[in-house]
């Protein structure tokens, strides 16, 4: 038993050292894909990874740059930490983060020399006593700030640095003697590295949160507008004349996309701080108002959880009478259609950042819908009975009334912005057809029957045969008119 157990133990070795090689291949190639994949998904990560490399390459000159190190010696090495930690994937990032240590290490610089100075006057047995209460007191004032959530949102990194840097400065500085040099050199370091990679962010193919957050605004108001296209067909199945091609009806991924939306509170709010801190670039002028794009985004998914719950009713399986869902399937998928087609108006207008003034009819068009169901409804003869067969229909119907209310709502707040972002106006391109007025020459007789009322007019000709032929190339009138 033990000779078969040994060899069986020996068999599993041998087949598993023989399985190695290709089970490490299929490693690599899965990580290639992966690493492939993520390039792909946004090339701009490829291009941020080189910039952070470009940013170290130049402050690591204060080492192999033997001027620079002999004037700022070890104190470099602060100018390669800031690059590291202050480098972000965005400009708003990248300048609120280096401006908030610039602005902490600096403040905490000069209190921290300041600390030390009072404290010297208490002399060498009160001056420890004196250091550690101010250090105690700064750093539970700086930490308690941290909580209010303004601070949080924006400056909490620059008050973590100040706090590092004080307690630093503070306790260094009791055993240090030439802690003024020593500050200099770690504040133009820190300084230099900060400025090196706001420079390499903002002139080296620079990724603007600003856009980023314009962009996700768009797609999301476009992701519920894909839906709310499609919806009415697809709960009616109500099917698109054949000659328009099969693909769209087997393609259901607009049922999904709106999906993500429901998530993207923390990203919005997190590109709108960053994006406060970018300076005016391209279409996005400085002071442009960020927080309406929060206010549509909060607009948006409200009217995503009323999606969230319409979608649920596609897999119903509760049977509506027929009767009822001719009542309301017309006005159901207006309503849809409608809304769809106002919100995919708004998304375009957000991204050509124009007015959006298609956006209006397409609300109305929905708004009337709304109105001709209810009135619809009301006319209609609904026996008790039949409340729970139609309660699955009605809740659809009630669940749109609500997204049109919404879908009002978001236009009302496109329009806001456009007007405080100042958007391109849109100029009627075409101008309306002017209705053809057809005059007629004739005479009017008199009819001699005494007991009658009534006149004859004779008509010989329309003015448009007069103006033929005084101008032989006038168009001519269309048949029917």
């Amino acid at each position: 038993m033990e000779i078969e157990s040994a060899a069986q133990e020996k068999s599993r070795v041998f087949a598993w050292l023989k399985a190695l090689p290709g089970k490490a291949k299929d490693k690599i190639v899965n990580v290639g894909k992966s690493i492939k994949k993520l390039g792909k998904d946004d090339p701009r990560r490829v291009i941020h990874s080189l910039k952070v490399g470009l940013a170290l390459t130049l402050v690591s000159l204060f080492y192999y740059w033997r001027p620079l190190y002999d004037g700022f010696g070890m104190s470099g090495m602060w100018a390669v930490l800031t690059v590291v930690v202050v480098f972000e994937f965005s400009v708003g990032a990248t300048l609120g983060k280096g401006i908030n240590r610039a602005c902490a290490t600096l403040s905490a610089a000069a209190l921290g020399l300041g600390s030390l100075h009072l404290s010297s006057l208490f002399g060498k047995e009160g001056e420890p006593i004196v250091l550690g209460f101010l250090v105690f007191l700064l750093a539970a004032a700086a930490t308690f700030t941290r909580f209010f959530p303004k601070i949080k949102a924006r400056y909490d990194y620059g008050v973590i640095i100040f706090i590092l840097t004080f307690s630093m400065i503070s306790i260094s500085g009791y055993r240090v003697d030439s802690l003024l040099e020593m500050a200099h050199q770690r504040l133009s370091t820190i300084l230099i590295g900060g400025a090196t990679c706001i420079f390499v962010s903002i002139f080296v193919c620079p990724v603007w949160a600003g856009q980023d957050l314009h962009n996700l605004i768009a797609s999301n108001i476009d992701k519920l507008a894909n839906y709310l296209e499609g919806f009415g067909g697809e709960y009616f199945q109500v099917t698109e004349d054949k000659d328009s091609g099969g693909d769209s009806k087997n393609d259901k991924s607009f049922l999904q996309g709106y999906k993500s939306v429901l998530n993207s509170k923390t990203t919005e709010e997190t590109l709108a701080n960053f994006a406060k801190w970018e300076p005016g670039h391209g279409r996005f002028l400085f002071r442009h108002p960020w927080k309406q794009y929060l206010k549509i985004g909060a607009l948006v998914r409200q009217c995503t959880y009323q999606i969230e719950a319409l979608n649920s009713h596609l897999t119903s399986d509760m049977q509506t009478p027929p009767e009822f869902t001719r009542l309301i399937q017309e006005s159901c998928i207006n309503m849809s259609s409608e809304s769809g087609k106002a919100l995919k108006s708004l998304s375009s207008a957000i991204k050509s950042m124009k007015h959006p003034n298609s956006a209006t009819q397409h609300v109305e068009n929905s708004k009337a819908a709304v109105n001709g169901l209810k009135a619809a409804l009301e006319a209609a003869a609904i026996e008790d009975s039949d409340l729970l067969a139609i309660i699955s229909a009605a809740t659809v119907a009630s669940t749109l009334f609500e997204i049109v209310e919404c879908v009002e709502k978001i236009s009302d707040s496109v329009h806001e912005l456009s007007q405080m972002a100042h958007f391109k106006k849109v100029e009627a391109t075409v101008s309306p057809e002017k209705p053809q007025l057809l005059l007629h020459r004739g005479t009017v007789k008199p009819v001699l029957d005494s007991d009658s009322d009534h006149v004859t007019i004779t008509i010989h000709g329309t003015a448009s045969d007069s103006l033929e032929k005084e101008n032989p190339r006038a168009p001519k009138p269309r048949e029917g008119e």
